[in-house]
């Protein structure tokens, strides 16, 4: 098999299974607090939770941004089953990066790695990240290569695949969905709260803590709590309500 045939095979191989790449991810988190190889971040301090809270949101915006405008039948809406595209979608998100969710995927996790406190660890989960989604990257891009030729490489010469080299948005056909990024997003915004608490929770466990008002330490009790209320609320309105259906998203 030559190689870019083989890149495109693992990469569409990668792509159905990269739900499981956080698992990996949390696998190396707990052996770096279990250890205590964590030397930033070993107590609670509000401003390193604020920023690193911050550094996921900022992934979340970037997604946020890309859903919002994406209408039904583009690669924004791939499947588990694989690449679909009816559309080649080169506007919001898109006239600044090829691969937008993924960006703002790597933000978020961003976020979460720098929490752990090792360097180390967030240098080398970003090389994983970047060699993980490279392939699944290539994978789509011989797709959409496949299915949209010329306008398809028209369209790749000025828009970078990863890293934004200006800010020249150019504007969507459709309007944002405000909806549609709530009924698409509460997953990943519920997980990165859930994960943070978890991170500072453990910390404090590894240390001694025994007491889950010790543990867990307010802050987190209460944006977990506000966290878990919009995560039911925006499941609730999605499973049993047609609030958040978008016609043609």
């Amino acid at each position: 098999m030559a190689l870019i045939e083989e890149f495109e095979k693992t990469g569409n191989w990668l792509f159905k299974g990269r739900s499981f790449f956080p698992l990996l991810l949390y696998v190396f988190m707990a052996a770096i607090i279990g250890f205590q190889l964590d030397p930033f971040f070993q107590t609670f301090d509000p401003v390193s939770a604020v920023a690193c809270i911050a550094i996921s949101l900022f992934g979340q915006l970037i997604r946020a941004l890309t859903i919002g405008y994406t209408p039904r039948g583009t690669s924004g809406r791939n499947t588990k089953d694989g690449q679909i595209a009816e559309v080649l979608n080169t506007r919001g998100m898109y006239s600044l990066v090829r691969h937008p969710l993924y960006l703002g995927n790597y933000f978020m996790w961003l976020g979460i790695m720098i929490y752990v406190g090792n360097v180390w660890f967030t240098v080398v989960c970003s090389l994983i990240y970047w060699l993980y989604y490279e392939r699944i990257m290539f994978a789509e891009e011989a797709f959409l290569r496949g299915k949209f030729g010329q306008a398809y490489l028209d369209w790749s010469v000025d828009v970078p695949s990863f890293w934004p080299r200006n800010l020249r948005w150019t504007a969507p056909d459709v309007a944002f969905s405000l909806r549609n990024v709530l009924k698409r997003e509460y997953n990943g915004f519920f997980a990165i709260f859930v994960s943070l608490a978890v991170i500072s929770a453990a910390k404090n466990a590894v240390r001694g803590a025994d007491a889950w008002v010790d543990i867990l330490v307010p802050f987190w009790q209460y944006t977990l709590l506000a966290t878990f209320i919009i995560f039911f609320t925006l499941r609730s309105l999605k499973r049993f309500t047609r609030v958040l259906h978008v016609e043609g998203r």
